[in-house]
């Protein structure tokens, strides 16, 4: 391996790990604030979690488990991808349109499981908002670095000239 593709893979993996962490712990804070305030407004015995989705598992805390996991595994998903847009050759087009198509199959097979979304289908609506709203800052934030780059490098070109 290249030193450079070792550089990016270590890169993409460190990326991976944050994202998981951060994703996971988010992701277990927020189903423990809307069992507490759903529980408190007196419907007892809610778990934010469909009862599909636990039926899965053997018991409820497994299945909790295994949805903070999957929360994780959302978020390293779109940090890991984002070593797409590292690959100069591939042009941002490429990039985007990949990006958009891998972490969208993970994020639907994923909130299909968590959600049961086939069995729940106004909640793919929210879904997939919530996605395109995330990959609309992220291709914002990607092609904002893209021009930057490239008026950096065209300076330089001008000063050299």
């Amino acid at each position: 391996m290249k030193d450079t593709t070792k550089e990016l893979l270590k890169t993409t993996l460190k990326r991976g790990a944050i994202s998981f962490s951060i994703s996971a712990i988010i992701g277990l804070l927020i189903n423990l604030i809307v069992d507490i305030c759903v529980n408190a407004a007196g419907n007892d015995g809610f778990v934010s979690m469909s009862p599909e989705a636990r039926a899965l598992f053997p018991t409820p805390v497994i299945a909790a488990y295994v949805n903070v996991l999957l929360y994780g595994a959302i978020g390293a998903t779109f940090a890991m991808m984002t070593f797409l847009f590292e690959i100069d050759r591939l042009g941002f087009v490429i990039q985007s349109i990949l990006y958009f198509l891998l972490t969208s199959i993970v994020l639907v097979g994923i909130t299909i499981l968590l959600w049961q979304l086939h069995k729940h289908p106004q909640a793919l609506v929210p879904t997939i908002a919530g996605y395109a709203v995330t990959y609309f800052i992220m291709f914002t934030v990607e092609y904002k670095e893209l021009k930057k780059n490239i008026r950096e490098i065209n300076e330089e070109l001008e000063a050299e000239a």
